[in-house]
Order: structure tokens, then sequence, then C-alpha cells
């Protein structure tokens, strides 16, 4: 296939994005690193959750990532602004392939008669806290690569290949944990399924790194001469005076937050459904695989006719889906309604994605994506922890139920709040001014 580098290519090919070499690597990092990111976060909650039998401790593996995430995000903004992006790259994936590394040690057997038990919880929450570390700068850094290898005419198809190649990993790499962590010790016997599992996220974490060598250097845009708190407070001023892209995030984080419930999966998995961790692999896989699905079909069907309306009818799916899994008995059901949830915030993930790219100012995008991640990117983690906390104090199956609840509450009073945008086509909310359309 031709990269499209030097010849003008149309707009309606559906496979536009793919003619740029740089985004086709891109796509192959995405991929790797998300399916080992996927398989990770798998098999860690259910290995914490078999160990302790506690919800509150699955509860802190969201928020051991999500502190670093929040905290250091700006920086890594700035950083990302600032410095060039294949190096931090590089850097990142460095840091996650060592942190990895060192959960694989903790967990061989030959290893573990030299390490207390106590010690195995603080090593694997240690460990998480450095993943959101890296977060924090990956996510700056992989934003502008993504936005500077393809021209700005191909971000709507480009933005729906990303997401495809993130739900494929996202499908693939829960279901492989959740095999691989059940089946190891019967294929091998004394091999335990958290050892082979992360031997196997090692390998695709190494297969990451070495794509990263294949993309060009991208130099900074932004060169600060201000110092550091202005710089941020810059970002920050943006985002929260576009109030297009302030209620896009808002949507995205309250109803991620409330609606969550993928830190509960292990429960349903041992406690209430008690199909193990092979049936959490499935539980995890089935909503990546109706985001999937939808993915191919938006290739052809672009949701962007009328991006807001389309937004909140997905955001209102979504809590509805999460009601019905709660309310779901049969395995099968609790499938299905899994699926439609990640068949829902596909389409919302693509929307948000490419109305960001599209408000975005090149050299701003290091620090609005900070912003943005503050907002979307921790707020899975984040919904995590208050998912565990609830289901401690109210039970599992409220706590799903008072989160499903919720995000329909939240996508109302965005409706409310939105009311002009609901009309406008892509062309127009890219352009509108958002302080004489929309007030406060």
């Amino acid at each position: 296939m031709a990269d499209a580098d030097n010849q003008p290519l149309p707009t309606n090919d559906s496979f536009i994005a793919l003619r740029y070499k740089d985004f086709r690597s891109y796509l192959g990092i995405r991929f790797f690193f998300t399916f080992a990111y996927q398989m990770q976060t798998t098999v860690l909650g259910f290995y914490i959750y078999q160990l302790t039998h506690s919800k509150v401790a699955i509860a802190f593996v969201g928020l051991a990532e999500a502190i670093p995430a929040v905290t250091i995000a700006l920086y890594g903004g700035y950083i990302a602004d600032k410095y060039e992006k294949r190096k931090m790259l590089l850097f990142v994936y460095a840091g996650a392939f060592l942190a990895a590394l060192i959960m694989y040690a903790v967990t061989l057997n030959s290893i573990r008669a030299y390490v207390p038990v106590g010690w195995i919880l603080p090593v694997m929450y240690t460990m998480i806290f450095c993943n959101g570390v890296m977060r924090a700068f990956y996510g700056p850094a992989a934003f502008t690569v993504y936005a500077h290898s393809v021209p700005r005419e191909v971000y709507p198809n480009a933005s729906t290949w990303s997401s495809s190649s993130w739900q494929a990993a996202s499908i693939l790499g829960p279901m492989a944990g959740g095999f691989i962590y059940g089946f190891s010790n019967r294929i091998v016997p004394g091999l335990s399924g958290i050892t082979a599992t992360f031997f196997t996220i090692l390998i695709f974490l190494l297969l990451s790194i070495i794509l990263v060598y294949r993309l060009r250097k991208y130099p900074p845009v932004f060169v600060p001469k201000e110092n550091i708190w202005k710089s941020l407070s810059e970002g920050i001023h943006f985002v929260f005076n576009n109030k297009i892209m302030l209620y896009a995030m808002s949507l995205d984080l309250f109803s991620v937050f409330f609606g969550g419930a993928v830190a509960l999966l292990p429960v349903f998995a041992l406690d209430i459904l008690k199909v193990g961790s092979e049936g959490l692999g499935l539980m995890r896989m089935a909503a990546s695989l109706g985001a999937a699905i939808t993915m191919v079909v938006m290739a052809r069907f672009s949701p962007m006719n009328r991006p807001w309306r389309n937004l909140l009818i997905a955001v209102a799916g979504f809590g509805c889906s999460i009601i019905g899994f709660g309310l779901a008995r049969s395995f099968y059901l609790a499938l299905l309604f899994l699926f439609a949830q990640g068949a829902f915030d596909s389409v919302s993930v693509v929307i948000r994605g490419t109305i960001m790219q599209l408000l975005t100012p090149d050299h701003m995008r290091g620090r609005v994506s900070a912003v943005n991640s503050m907002f979307l990117s921790s707020s899975n983690e984040i919904g995590d922890f208050e998912s565990g906390m609830a289901a401690k104090l109210l039970g599992t199956v409220p706590a799903v139920l008072f989160g499903g609840s919720m995000t329909l509450l939240i996508v109302s009073l965005t409706y409310f709040k939105s009311k002009k945008l609901i009309p406008l086509s892509l062309n127009e909310i890219s352009v509108v001014e958002v302080k004489e359309e929309l007030s406060v």
C-alpha cells in the first residue's frame, strides 16, 4: 500500500488513513500496548481479588494508577509540547516494560519462596502507580503523534481506525489473559497462571518498543518562553473556555465515574455468575467485541452527521446497558449487555476523539491532551475506585444499578445544558463561536 504523503487522496476512501506510514506504525504501537495493558488489567484485578476477596482491594487498583495519572498529567502535557515525541514514547514504554518485569518476577515460584506473601500486594500497587506515572506522559505524546500522522481532513477516518485498533486489542487482550491465567497450569504443570500471563505481557510490550523506532522524529512545535505554571494554565484556560470540549469531557468523566462496572467483573466472575477467570476474560472481551464491530460499521456509516445528538444517545445507551448487566443473572445475558455497553461506548469514543482533534490547535495539543487525560483517561480508574467502594457500602449489584442510573441522570442534565449543539453538523461544531452559541 502506497503512502499518501506526497499525493492527495479522496476523503471518501474508507482506508485513506492507512495509506500513511506513520499512522500504520501508530496503529501497531497502539494495538500491542493496549493488548498488553488489557491483559494486565484483567489478571491483576482477578489475582488481587483471589488473594484478598476484598472489594476495597480492587478499588485501590484503580486509585493507585489514577493518582499519578491525574496529578502529573498537566506536566506530561507540557513536556510533550516541549520535547521530541518519539523519545518520550520510548521512555514511557521502557518504564512500562520494567514495571511489568518486576510484577512478573514476584510471581515466579523460584522468587516467591524468598518474598513474604505480605509484600506481594505492596509491590503490585507500587508498579501500578508507576504505570500511572508513565501514562501521564504517554497520552500527550501519543496524541500529538497521532494528530501529525495524517492531515486534518482525514481525522474522522483515522479516529475510527485508531479506536478500532484499540478495541481489537481490548477484545483479544482480556480473552487471552483470562484463558492463559486459567489454562496455563493445565498445559504446563506447575506454571502459575499469573506468571504465564505476565510473560506474554512482556512480549507485547517489547513489540510496542520495536515499533516506536519505525516512527519518524516529531520535534516540538511549541517552545515555551514563559514559566511552566503560566504555560500549563494556558492549556487549562483553553479547555474551560471551549464549552463544546468541556461538555464532551465532563460527559465522559461523570458517566464512566458512575457507570463503570469493569472493576467489579472479578466479583461477578467469582461470586455471582461463578464462571472463573475464563468467564472473566469473556466478559472483558464482550464489551470490546461490541465496540469493535460497531467501529467497523462506523467506518462505512459515520456518526458525524449530527455528532452531539449521537453522542448523547450513545451515552444514554451505555447507562441502560450497565443497568441491564447489573440485573442479569444469566452469564450469556450478562455478555449481551456488556456487548451493548461496548457498542454504545465506541460511538461516543469516536465522536469525542474527532471533536477533540478538530478543536485543538497544533501548538497546544500536548497540554490539551493532558487536561483531556485528567478528565477521560483516568476516569476509568477513578470510576473503578468508586465502584469498589460503592460495592463495599451498598453491595455489588446495587452499586452497578446506582452507577447506571447516575449515567442516565448526567446525560439528561447535559442535554438541557447543550440543546443548541444537537442540530449542528461536525463542520458547524468545529467553527462555532462557543461564547456566542452557549451559555455557561
